[in-house]
């Protein structure tokens, strides 16, 4: 179905309002998962500096637990530097701790126990070293056996391990919230993408359709322009053929129904003439007429006043059979056409019984084509077209050979059906060919009674209906009158109204 300008324009719109929609709706999505994205990894970089810190911390405090106790054992320099260089480094590593952790509540309130401890395992490092470097190792050893560092430791291990454990299980879910964010927005990509793709394939389909519809549109409206064109040629032609039938008619009134009347007014002047000599003879005026006189008279009572009476019927006997079948084909013309639907088959076949004692009488056959159509046109017209080609093939059969008379059609489009009426008699010369279709004009030899206007009467109807005739034959061979007839008569009269 044609999609309409109106149409066209509520899909072109509806789809920009949900593909605009659609783009809306991706980009705020994309942008909150991007800022959760964001807010996710800003959280896991704190939570793992956090844990950096508290391991770094601890690992400083057993460096230099691990320095202060081969120092003590061993009483060697060497052994110290490890703990020199992790003691420098506490103070650093918890002053980073504190500040990372400060942004985590949980882990805040652990400091002060962290810094307590971290003082404490200090102080208890600082006097075994010392007492060393004083000589007094077994002093030394012997407060390190008092666990005292070791429960110290414990204790920062636990509270340290306390926060690399949160943080541990914080970058689990950390981790899992930013994969699940990024598995919602490559999702949201996809899904947004399917909906734009969707849109604007329903955009590509609409504006194709609206495009197809305007493409057949425009050939619509090429073909129109080249049917009018024909069709103008058409009227145009027929108004030739009019104009042509116009001449000729005028051509036969002035010339046909002239010689009649020409022999009418040349037997008057005989008439007048033999008046004359009959007169002399009766209004004598009681002279005796001479013998010259009753001999004149004599002669013009019976031969010259018959022959001249005789004529003057003959000539408008002509004249009255000429102005008939004017009147004739001119009624026929003038009749209101009743449109309705005729079986050309049944039709023929009527046509057909009517002559068929005629035809069987030549031991002739008649053979009606399946192929016949159903139109829409006048019964009575056709009714005559049929019954004239059929009293044409039977008054001009060939003697002694047996008629055979065919009648087939088949389908031309546009251009309705094509009928062809076929016998085989005597033929038509090629040069009477267009002549059988005028007025009061016969072919070949003269032997058969008529007037002429049989062809001439169904080229009429034909062209009343729409269609047309013409004939294809050959002198000895036969003839086919070949008719075009329009599948509706009712399309053609209101496009002639038109």
């Amino acid at each position: 179905m044609p999609i309409s300008n109106a149409a066209f324009v509520r899909s072109t719109v509806i789809l920009l309002v949900a593909g605009m929609i659609a783009l809306l709706g991706i980009v705020g999505t994309s942008l909150w998962l991007v800022n959760k994205v964001q807010t996710y990894f800003t959280e896991l970089v704190e939570v793992r500096e956090v844990r950096s810190a508290a391991a770094d911390l601890l690992s400083t405090l057993k460096d230099a637990e691990t320095g202060q106790r081969g120092f003590v054992i061993t009483g060697e320099a060497t052994f110290r530097e490890p703990y020199d260089e992790a003691l420098a480094a506490v103070a650093e590593r918890q002053k980073v701790l504190e500040e990372k952790s400060a942004k985590f509540e949980d882990y805040a309130q652990r400091n002060p126990d962290i810094k307590r401890l971290v003082s404490e395992k200090l102080v208890e490092l600082a006097e075994t070293v010392e007492a060393v470097e004083q000589d007094r190792r077994a002093d030394a050893i012997a407060q390190v056996k008092t666990d005292r560092g070791r429960i110290i430791m414990d204790q920062l291990r636990e509270q340290l391990g306390a926060i690399m454990a949160d943080a541990d299980q914080r970058l689990q879910v950390g981790i899992i919230d930013t994969l699940g964010s990024a598995g919602a927005l490559q999702w949201t990509t996809v899904i947004g993408a399917i909906a734009i793709i969707g849109v604007l394939g329903g955009a590509v389909l609409v504006v194709a359709q609206y495009t197809r519809d305007i493409m057949l549109a425009r050939r619509e409206v090429e073909t129109l322009n080249a049917t009018l064109e024909r069709r103008v040629d058409e009227r145009t032609e027929e108004l030739i053929r009019a104009n042509q039938e116009v001449q000729r008619f005028a051509y036969i009134v002035t010339h046909d129904l002239r010689a009649p009347l020409v022999n009418i007014m040349g037997f008057t002047s005989e008439l007048q003439a033999s008046l004359s000599s009959i007169q002399t003879y009766i209004l004598a005026d009681g002279k005796p007429p001479s013998s010259d006189d009753i001999l004149e008279a004599r002669r013009a009572a019976s031969e010259d006043l018959p022959e001249a009476i005789g004529f003057i019927r003959s000539s408008t006997k002509k004249m009255d059979g000429l102005i008939n079948a004017i009147l004739k084909i001119s009624r026929d013309g003038r009749r209101e056409l009743k449109i309705e639907r005729v079986d050309l088959k049944a039709l023929v076949e009527t046509g057909a019984a009517a002559v068929n004692h005629q035809v069987s009488e030549s031991d002739g056959v008649v053979t009606i084509g399946d192929t016949l159509p159903t139109v829409i046109s006048d019964r009575l017209s056709l009714e005559q077209v049929f019954g004239n080609l059929f009293d044409n093939a039977i008054k001009y059969q060939t003697p002694g050979r047996a008629l055979r008379i065919s009648v087939t059609a088949r389908n031309a489009g546009r251009a309705g059906s094509v009928i062809e009426f076929t016998d085989n008699g005597r033929g038509i010369a090629p040069e009477d060919h267009e002549r059988v279709f005028e007025l009061f004009r016969r072919s070949g030899t003269q032997d058969k009674p008529g007037e002429g206007i049989g062809l001439a009467h169904v080229r009429s109807l034909m062209r009343n209906l729409g269609g047309d005739i013409v004939v294809k034959s050959e002198l000895g061979k036969g003839t086919t009158f070949v008719l075009r007839l329009p599948p509706d008569l009712s399309k053609v009269v209101r496009s002639m109204q038109a």
